[in-house]
């Protein structure tokens, strides 16, 4: 279901995590920071996914025109390093996942990859992928124990304990047919799905 590789010989500092979501088409790559020198054979990799956007946690180290001329969009969702993600960044986030997921129902046979980096990979990044297999249904201490089977060393104890207690904002599809962000995200702390059990493979 994960497949984790590096194309050899290049200059790619850590493996590429391929993570595939629950009950959808979507996936998630988890990379270390590319940088000018590196962003081509990123780019080699990102074709290769399907990839059609780059979340940046970090701060910028390569220009996003060269990804927008392959017609990957960049987002910049940057937090502090070790650190949690604060809840706007969340809903911006999450409102992404929710484009896609309205795209994919308009067109069940797109398979989109969104990649995802901070510096190393281990930590911001592993974060923002886990919120999101947990509002696609997964529960919580699966995601982390998911993630951390593809890639060794992601999460700090903090960001396990904040993904433990995370509630999800967005309705997910299994709980409705309407899956509206926009509903959902008004009633945030109000809202809370009923939690099922997805199973890791």
């Amino acid at each position: 279901m994960v497949n984790s590789q590096t194309r050899s010989g290049s200059p790619l500092g850590r493996t590429l995590s391929l993570i595939e979501a629950p009950n959808s088409p979507l996936r998630f790559l988890i990379l270390d920071c590319p940088t000018e020198s590196t962003l081509p054979f990123y780019l080699e990799e990102f074709k290769r996914y399907n990839v059609t956007d780059v979340v940046r946690c970090c701060q910028q180290t390569y220009s996003a025109n060269t990804l927008a001329s392959q017609g990957i969009t960049v987002h910049d969702m940057p937090f502090k390093d070790g650190g949690l993600p604060p809840i706007t960044l969340v809903r911006e986030w999450i409102g992404l996942i929710d484009s896609h997921e309205q795209q994919i129902k308009d067109n069940e046979s797109l398979r989109p990859t969104i990649a995802v980096h901070c510096v190393a990979g281990l930590g911001r990044a592993p974060v923002l992928v886990a919120i999101a297999l947990i509002e696609l249904g997964m529960e919580p201490l699966d995601a982390v124990a998911y993630i951390r089977t593809n890639r060794r060393g992601a999460f700090n104890k903090p960001q396990i304990s904040y993904l433990d207690t995370y509630k999800r904002i967005w309705k997910t599809k299994s709980s409705s047919s309407s899956s509206s962000l926009k509903f959902s995200l008004g009633k945030m702390f109000k809202f809370g799905g009923k939690k099922q059990e997805v199973p890791i493979h």
